[in-house]
C-alpha cells in the first residue's frame, strides 16, 4: 500500500487534489451572486487569460489533439489549426463589448437584450445542451486514466470526477474555479514543456521523426500481442502524411473548418469567462493571452502527436508503453509518449496535467449550466425577487442535479473518441450561440423572434445531423455539419428578424453601451 502511495503519479495527483482542495477552502466565502457566479468581477488579465486558456485547452486539447496527430497525421493536426482560430475571432468580435453589457449568465444577454423571458429560456436549454456535450468526453479521459494508471473500473472514474466537481464548484464558486484553472494551465503546460524537452535532448527533432514516420510502410513490431485480431498493426506513411483520410472531400474539411472556428465563439463556459474581468480593456488583454498559451499548446500537442507515433512505429519501446498506445487507443497517446520519454516522473506530472485538464474544463461547465438553471430558471421563472443568500444556495443545488447528469452521460460515451465529441459540441455551439452573439452586438436589427428562430433551428438542425446522418443522402453525412448547420443558425436570425421588424425600442441604448470606449462606461 506505501509503495503504492509513493509512486510519481500517485504523488503527484494526491498534490494536485490537495492544491485544489486549499484553493477551495480559502475561495468558500460567496455571499453574493456576483460573487459566486462571476467571482466579483476581480480577475485581472493574467489570472483570467490563464483560467480562459485552462478552461479552453481541455481533456480534447490535451490529450485529443496529438492522439488525433498520431492517428490520423496531417487531417489530425488541421483539429488544432480549426481550434485555434476560434480563440481569435472571439477576441475581436465578442470579447470587449461582452465584457460591457456586463450580467451573469449566457443567457441574460438574450433576457437583456430582448427584455424577454422566451429568449432567456431558449438559451438556458441551448447551454444545457452544449454543456452536455461537452462534459462527457472530458468524463470519458478522466475515467480513462484512472482505468489505465490506477486499475479502477469506468464507472468509478465517471463517480470520482463528478464528486470532486460536485465539491470544488459548489463550494469555491467563480472565485475558487477561475484559481485552480489558472494553476492547472501551468501544470499542464509545464508538462508539455518538459516532454519537448525530454523528445528533443532524444535526438527526436521534427525534421528526423518526420522523416522516419513518412518512410515506414509495413507491420509494426511488438503489437501483435496487444491488438484484439492478434495481428501487428499495419502502417502506411505516405497514407499518414496525405491528405483526405478523415475528411474525405473539400467540403467535409470546409465543413470541419467552419464548426470548430466558429463553435469557440459559442461555447457558454467561454463566454463566461469575460463577465468575470473588471474592464473591457482587461477582457481583451485576457483574451489576447489566451491566444497565445492555446498557440504554444497546440504547436506542442501536434509535435508530440507524432513523436508518438515515432516511438510507437520503432517498437522499441517498453512493452507497457505499446500496450497502451494499442489498447488505449490515440486517447492515450500523451501519458504513453510522457512514459517512454521520462519514465515514471514524467508520466506521473503528465496524468496529473490529464486530471488538470478535465478538472479545468468541467468546472468552466458546470459554473456556467449552475448559472443557466438557479439565476435564469430557478430565480427568473420559478421564485421571482429572491435574495443574494438563496441565488448562491440554489447554485450550489444546481451544482449537484448537473454533477449527477454529467455523470449518467459519461457513462455512455465509453468507447468515443474525446476529440471528435468536442468537435461535436463546438458544432452546436457555433449554430446556436455564435449566431446570436455577433448578430446581437454588430446587428441593430435582431429581433427576440428572430433571436429564438435562430437558437431553436440552429439546435435542432446540428441535433438531427450529428445524431440521425443516415436518414439524410449522402452529399449531406457530415462527420462535422458546420457546413449546413452554421448558415441555419445565421439565415434563422437574419431572415425572421426582417420579417419580424419588432426591433427593441432601446436597441441604441444597447448598442451605445457595448461599443462605447471604456471611459463612457460607468
Amino acid at each position: 500500500m506505501m509503495a503504492a502511495l509513493l509512486e510519481p503519479k500517485m504523488l503527484l495527483t494526491i498534490f494536485l487534489m490537495g492544491t485544489i482542495v486549499y484553493i477551495t477552502y480559502l475561495t468558500k466565502r460567496n455571499a453574493t451572486a456576483s460573487e459566486f457566479f462571476v467571482g466579483g468581477r476581480s480577475f485581472g488579465w493574467f489570472t483570467n487569460g490563464s483560467a480562459i486558456g485552462g478552461d479552453y485547452l481541455s481533456a480534447a486539447t490535451f490529450l485529443g489533439i496529438a492522439g488525433l496527430t498520431f492517428q490520423l497525421g496531417y487531417d489530425g493536426a488541421y483539429y488544432a489549426f480549426c481550434f485555434s482560430i476560434g480563440l481569435t475571432l472571439l477576441a475581436i468580435f465578442v470579447a470587449g463589448p461582452l465584457r460591457r453589457f456586463g450580467a451573469y449568465t449566457v443567457a441574460d444577454f438574450l433576457g437583456y437584450r430582448f427584455h424577454s423571458k422566451r429568449a432567456r429560456l431558449a438559451a438556458v436549454a441551448v447551454v444545457l445542451a452544449i454543456s452536455g456535450f461537452y462534459a462527457a468526453p472530458q468524463l470519458l479521459g478522466a475515467a480513462q486514466i484512472l482505468s489505465m494508471f490506477f486499475g479502477t473500473s469506468y464507472e468509478f472514474g465517471i463517480i470520482f470526477t463528478c464528486s470532486v466537481m460536485i465539491f470544488y464548484v459548489g463550494v469555491g464558486g467563480m472565485k475558487g474555479t477561475t484559481l485552480n484553472q489558472a494553476l492547472e494551465l501551468w501544470i499542464r503546460l509545464g508538462a508539455f514543456i518538459l516532454m519537448v524537452v525530454a523528445a528533443i535532448y532524444g535526438g527526436l527533432y521534427y525534421e528526423r521523426i518526420l522523416a522516419s514516420v513518412t518512410e515506414f510502410t509495413g507491420s509494426i513490431a511488438g503489437t501483435a500481442e496487444f491488438a484484439p485480431d492478434g495481428k501487428d498493426i499495419v502502417h502506411d506513411g505516405q497514407t499518414w502524411i496525405g491528405t483526405g483520410n478523415y475528411f474525405p472531400s473539400f467540403w467535409q474539411t470546409i465543413s470541419m473548418t467552419i464548426g470548430l472556428a466558429l463553435g469557440t465563439i459559442g461555447l457558454p463556459h467561454i463566454l463566461l469567462r469575460f463577465y468575470t474581468n473588471p474592464s473591457a480593456k482587461a477582457a481583451r488583454k485576457s483574451a489576447l493571452m489566451a491566444i497565445i498559451i492555446a498557440s504554444v499548446f497546440f504547436l506542442f500537442a501536434v509535435y508530440l502527436g507524432a513523436v508518438g507515433r515515432s516511438i510507437f512505429l520503432s517498437g522499441s519501446a517498453d512493452p507497457q508503453v505499446m500496450k497502451d498506445l494499442v489498447a488505449g487507443g490515440n486517447n492515450m497517446v500523451i501519458p504513453s509518449t510522457a512514459q517512454a520519454l521520462g519514465g515514471e516522473w514524467l508520466l506521473g506530472l503528465v496524468i496529473a496535467g490529464a486530471f488538470a485538464a478535465v478538472f479545468s474544463n468541467l468546472s468552466g461547465l458546470f459554473i456556467a449550466s449552475s448559472g443557466a438553471l438557479a439565476h435564469d430558471l430557478y430565480a427568473t421563472f420559478l421564485r421571482k425577487n429572491i435574495s443574494q443568500k438563496e441565488r448562491v444556495i440554489a447554485g450550489k443545488v444546481s451544482i449537484i442535479v448537473l454533477g449527477i447528469l454529467y455523470g449518467a452521460l459519461g457513462l455512455l460515451v465509453k468507447e468515443a473518441s474525446i476529440g471528435h465529441l468536442v468537435a461535436l459540441a463546438f458544432t452546436v455551439a457555433a449554430s446556436t450561440f455564435t449566431p446570436i452573439f455577433i448578430l446581437g452586438i454588430w446587428w441593430r436589427g435582431m429581433t427576440e423572434k428572430g433571436a429564438i428562430a435562430g437558437l431553436v433551428l440552429g439546435l435542432l438542425s446540428s441535433m438531427y445531423m450529428i445524431f440521425l446522418p443516415a436518414t439524410l443522402p449522402e452529399f449531406l453525412q457530415f462527420r462535422v455539419p458546420g457546413l449546413i448547420t452554421v448558415p441555419i443558425g445565421f439565415l434563422s436570425v437574419y431572415i425572421v428578424s426582417k420579417l419580424d421588424r419588432k426591433v427593441p425600442a432601446d436597441v441604441n441604448d444597447f448598442m451605445r453601451k457595448v461599443h462605447s470606449k471604456e471611459s463612457e462606461i460607468a
